[in-house]
This record gives structure tokens, sequence and C-alpha cells, in this order.
């Protein structure tokens, strides 16, 4: 506010400073001012102010580049991949090099959804169930390693 206060005093006290009132704030204070610079080696003054908001979509989006930044799966360590709903729980265990998804749990199998009947999303009991399917379709298929935190052991 400070910084807005002081331009407009320059705006009152210059009138070669034109404010640009097609774009304030909803206060109504000038997000950007323009002023002829009268040194061009320095910055002119502007300021322009504006707010960029993001959804939730976009930020998961961020979050999982970010990751898919460090972690790589491969076929000897392939990567757990875990996506929540509102209403379902999604896991994969995914080898990148092939682009393969070699075991899938979901709370839409008919194994986890006929023993639990739940209408506002997944509970901690679901995931433990939906966990303990994705163990057992991994060492099925003889996955004991991968490409997430050490806490998680399969255990034959």
């Amino acid at each position: 506010m400070a910084i807005t206060a002081t331009a407009m005093s320059l705006a009152m006290a210059t009138p070669s400073l034109q404010l640009n009132h097609n774009r304030t704030s909803f206060l109504g204070v000038p997000l950007r001012l323009s002023m002829p610079n009268p040194h061009p080696s320095l910055p002119s003054l502007f300021l322009n102010v504006e707010a960029k908001g993001r959804t939730r979509t976009e930020d998961r989006h961020a979050r999982h580049t970010r990751i898919r930044k460090k972690v790589e799966g491969t076929p000897d360590r392939p990567r757990l991949c875990v996506f929540r709903s509102n209403k379902h729980l999604y896991v994969q265990v995914i080898d990148d090099s092939k682009m393969h998804t070699l075991a899938a749990a979901s709370t839409m199998q008919k194994q986890i959804s006929e023993e639990f009947n739940y209408s506002s999303g997944p509970t901690i009991e679901v995931a433990k169930k939906v966990g303990e399917s994705i163990a057992k379709s991994c060492l099925e298929k003889g996955i004991t390693k991968g490409a997430w935190p050490s806490i998680l052991k399969l255990e034959q």
C-alpha cells in the first residue's frame, strides 16, 4: 500500500504521469502506472500486480512432474504410483522404461468394493486392503523391490 500511495502522490505532483485505470484491483487501487522514463538507463516505474490462481489439478500435475524428475521406475525397481480421488483409491506399479503397468489395485475391484460399504470416500481400512491387494499382486509377479520409500517392505 505504501508503494501505491507514493506512486499516486507522484501522479498528483507530476502531470505527465498517467494512470491506467483499466487495470485496478477489487479495492479500486491502481495496479499499473505508466510514466515516461526520463532516464532510459534506469528501469522505468511500473507497478504491475496480478494474482495467479492455480487449480487443484494444476497443483497436482506440478507435484507429479516434480516427483517424476527424481523417481524413475525400471524393470528391476518399478515405481509405485498412488492416486486418491474423492470416491476411490488407485495404486499402480509402473515400469517407466517400457511405459508399462506391472500391477494395479483399486477400490473399484470387486473383492474390495464388496467387502467395504463406504460412501464418503476411501478410509484407512480401505487403504490397508488396497495395499494388501497390490502387495499380493506384486509378489505373484515376482516384484519385491521398487522405487518406493524404504518404509514399504513386501514380505513373502
